[in-house]
C-alpha cells in the first residue's frame, strides 16, 4: 500500500454567469421535482447548489458499481445496509453515489433521504468523471463530513480511499488519502469499528 497526497490543482468550480446568480438550496431543488419542473430520473445532480449533469457511464463502470456494491453487501454488519446510485442530501448538495453504505434499515428513509450522519461510507466509480469524483465531489463529501469516501479510479485501476475529513466550504477535504493497488485489502471500517476487508481486484472490472 502507497500513501500520497492527491493532486488537486483545480478547484472545479463551475463557471458562473458574469451577473449575479442565487444557487439552488437543496429544499428548492426538491421543490422542483415535486413541481413536475425536475424528474426525479433526470441524469442531473445538485452540487453545491448548481444542477449538474452526470456522467454517461460505460459498460466497465457499471460492473465495477455491482462489483462494489456485491463485495460490500457480504461484510456490512446488522444495523446497516448497501445502497446504489440514490440521493444523500447534504447542506448544499444532493449527490447520488455509485454505491453508499447507511446506517438503519431500508424502511427508516421512507419519508427522507440519508443524511451525512447516516453515512459511513461512499464509492464513486470514476473514469471520465475522475477530475469531478477527486476534487468536486471530494470536497462535498468532506464538508458534510463523510467518514470514508472511495474512488475506485478505472482510469489507473487503483482505490483512492480518504478519510479524517476536515475544513469546510471550499476549504473541506480529506487529512488522509490513501492509494490501494491490486493485490492489496482495503480494511473497511463502520463507527471507527474493523467490520471486513475488501480485495482491490473485487472492485476492477
Amino acid at each position: 500500500m502507497s500513501v500520497e497526497t492527491l493532486s488537486q490543482s483545480s478547484s472545479l468550480q463551475p463557471a458562473r454567469p458574469p451577473e449575479p446568480v442565487l444557487p439552488l438550496t437543496v429544499p428548492q431543488y426538491h421543490e422542483m421535482i415535486d413541481a413536475g419542473i425536475l424528474d426525479s430520473g433526470d441524469p442531473i445532480e445538485l452540487l453545491e447548489g448548481w444542477l449538474v449533469t452526470k456522467m454517461t457511464k460505460l459498460p466497465s463502470h457499471v460492473l465495477s458499481t455491482r462489483k462494489a456494491r456485491r463485495a460490500l453487501e457480504r461484510i456490512v454488519p446488522d444495523g446497516w445496509f448497501t445502497d446504489s446510485q440514490e440521493p444523500i442530501s447534504t447542506a448544499t448538495s444532493e449527490p447520488e453515489p455509485d454505491v453508499v453504505v447507511i446506517r438503519g434499515m431500508i424502511d427508516d428513509y421512507g419519508d427522507r433521504h440519508a443524511e451525512p450522519g447516516d453515512v459511513g461510507l461512499i464509492v464513486e466509480v470514476a473514469d471520465s468523471s475522475l477530475e469531478r469524483d477527486r476534487v468536486w465531489k471530494q470536497r462535498i463529501y468532506a464538508a458534510a463530513k463523510i467518514p470514508c469516501y472511495w474512488i475506485i479510479n478505472l482510469i489507473d485501476r487503483q482505490i483512492e480511499v480518504c478519510t479524517s475529513p476536515t475544513g469546510s466550504g471550499e476549504s473541506a477535504s480529506y487529512a488522509s488519502q490513501q492509494i490501494f493497488r491490486p493485490g492489496e485489502q482495503i480494511v473497511v471500517e463502520l463507527d471507527e469499528s474493523e467490520v471486513g476487508s475488501v480485495a482491490v481486484v473485487a472492485l476492477l472490472p
